[in-house]
């Protein structure tokens, strides 16, 4: 699979050793992406107990960023004790499976109460959700289900934070994630 051992003796000349060199490459590669190409994407889903500690640090500068804790970059990486150029490298393939984008599933327990619903279609706009469906059943002692299926490619928000969001509405008391693609 690799190419043979190259001793000064035997070099002909650059390309051959430019040639070879690209083989190598190309095996490890493969090797590495289990044998399609690195512009392929592979995604998973993996504890952070086991990835090396520069992973937590980059979601640690996202968080940061996003929270306002840290007003730039810099700050951001100073306080988590991690390069810029780390930063950079992960910051656009390393992010927390609750801010995952696509569609989200919500079941939502709301009082029956005027405007509760209402209230909770306005967080989810303002947070740039696009709603998909919404199907309200009758309440059953003063309690109805909302099931909601949003898109949240342009989500302004953590889904942590936009459920906190839900959650502070008046006469909401309880939501779930019921799907997540």
């Amino acid at each position: 699979m690799y190419p043979k051992e190259i001793s000064i003796t035997n070099i002909k000349d650059k390309k051959t050793i430019d040639k070879e060199a690209k083989e190598c490459y190309h095996n490890k590669r493969q090797m590495y992406t289990g044998g399609g190409h690195m512009d392929e994407r592979k995604l998973v889903i993996a504890d952070l107990s086991v990835l090396p500690p520069v992973y937590q640090k980059v979601l640690t500068v996202k968080e940061l960023l996003e929270s306002g804790q840290a007003e730039t970059v810099n700050d951001a990486t100073q306080m988590a004790d991690v390069s810029r150029s780390a930063y950079y490298k992960y910051k656009d393939y390393v992010f927390p499976f609750n801010q995952m984008q696509g569609i989200l599933t919500l079941l939502i327990a709301v009082l029956d109460l005027k405007g509760v619903l209402s209230d909770v279609l306005s967080v989810m706009s303002d947070a740039g959700c696009n709603i998909l469906t919404i199907n309200q059943n009758v309440p059953v002692n003063g309690v109805a289900n909302v099931t909601v299926t949003l898109q949240t490619e342009n989500m302004r928000l953590s889904t942590d934070r936009l459920i906190t969001g839900l959650l502070s509405v008046r006469g909401v008391r309880k939501v779930n994630i019921l799907a997540k693609q």
